[in-house]
């Protein structure tokens, strides 16, 4: 069974997350999963040096104004070797610690934001010889999140850069439009193509829901307009994964269900029948399947840490397991789940089975998932 997008008008649901998740630390078993996938890395700063800064100024938009992020000011003695550890940490994300090119790195900014349950640092880092910069971010580590963030790099068709040392999360930034900005700046140009925005909607919102991430609210993501052969073709990226198989809502892991991407479900209402939105579903899990055979061992050593690891509580995932149940009609494979990170597993295994028969590899078992 699929979720249709007709869905949104008969049951009305516009649910919200909780207002403030936990930070949920990394355990020791996630902690060697790291390891053995060099994500977890010595590195020269951690998430709590950035907190010693001397005030903060609001930071203003290229309107003027107010942002969500406030502009860092550092004691002066502090700022030379903060410095230094940052580049050589961006130096790390992006070039596995080659430091030849630090010298003509520096960092020109540092942002804080105070919104959302990561608080991150936003580190901007500019090349001193043309003015060109990057950004990244510095967070704390969070278990849901780091599971968000290993899903979306095995799964989607999204390769994510991020490193982990101890308690400090290092994010690569991920380009592209806030999907709000999209709808107030760009969605009614004479050049968007609403009938391809509509489509990969469906894919993301179908993404979403396979590998259980839940909160993809309009300014949780970004819309990425790629040139095409006479015309452009759109890709939605999730950039917030602190809401990967926390909470106990089943909508909450829809995002055609938030009042804030209503323009983008009217978009999908309006230009697709759903025959081609069931088409565009399909499609998506295919290529979900694809992906998942393609790094079998590796899912496989995640869900073993994911399954044993507390990252919700017993309350949500009662919720989502009986929620699952209800919209399935069909016990098979949720009856015998007890954690959240069981849960992901069984509802991968039960969304994405059938289409491992396009697999060869897996066509003389049967289709059955051997790796989950």
């Amino acid at each position: 069974m699929i979720q249709t997008f007709e869905d949104i008008s008969e049951s009305g649901a516009l649910d919200k997350p909780s207002k403030k998740k936990p930070c949920i630390p990394i355990s020791k078993d996630l902690r060697s999963y790291l390891v053995k996938y060099r994500r977890e890395v010595k590195l020269p700063i951690n998430y709590n040096d950035l907190l010693r800064f001397t005030f903060s100024t609001p930071l203003k938009d290229k309107k003027g104004n107010n942002s969500s992020w406030d502009k860092l000011s550092f004691d002066m003695k502090e700022w030379g070797p903060l410095r230094d550890a940052l580049v050589e940490t961006y130096a790390t994300l992006k070039t596995e610690g080659d430091l030849s090119f630090v010298n003509q790195l520096d960092v020109a900014r540092i942002d804080f934001c105070y919104f959302g349950n990561s608080q991150p640092f936003r580190i901007r880092i500019v090349n001193k010889f043309n003015d060109n910069y990057d950004h990244y971010y510095i967070k704390k580590a969070d278990a849901n999140r780091v599971y968000g963030l290993e899903l979306e790099h095995i799964l989607s068709p999204n390769r994510i850069s991020y490193l982990t040392n101890n308690d400090t999360l290092i994010e690569d930034h991920i380009p592209g439009i806030p999907g709000d900005i999209f709808v107030k700046e760009y969605l009614d140009r004479p050049e968007t193509n609403k009938i391809r925005l509509a489509k990969e909607f469906v894919k993301f919102n179908e993404r979403c829901f396979v590998q259980l991430l839940g909160d993809m609210r309009s300014y949780n993501y970004v819309v990425n307009v790629i040139p095409d052969v006479e015309d452009v073709q759109y890709r939605i990226r999730a950039i917030d994964f602190d809401q990967q198989s926390y909470e106990g809502r089943k909508n909450l892991y829809l995002p055609q269900f938030f009042k804030e991407n209503k323009t983008f479900v009217d978009l999908v209402t309006t230009h697709l029948n759903t025959e081609s939105i069931a088409q565009y579903q399909a499609e998506e899990r295919t290529m979900m399947t694809f992906r998942l055979a393609s790094a079998r061992y590796r899912i496989k050593d995640l869900m073993e840490v994911m399954t044993k690891d507390n990252i919700s509580t017993p309350e949500k995932t009662n919720a989502l397991k009986a929620a699952l149940i209800d919209f399935y009609k069909d016990d098979k494979y949720y009856k015998k789940v007890k954690t959240m990170g069981q849960l992901v597993k069984a509802h991968l295994k039960h969304t994405l089975q059938k289409n491992l028969l396009l697999v060869p590899r897996f066509q003389k078992n049967s289709g059955k998932i051997k790796t989950l």
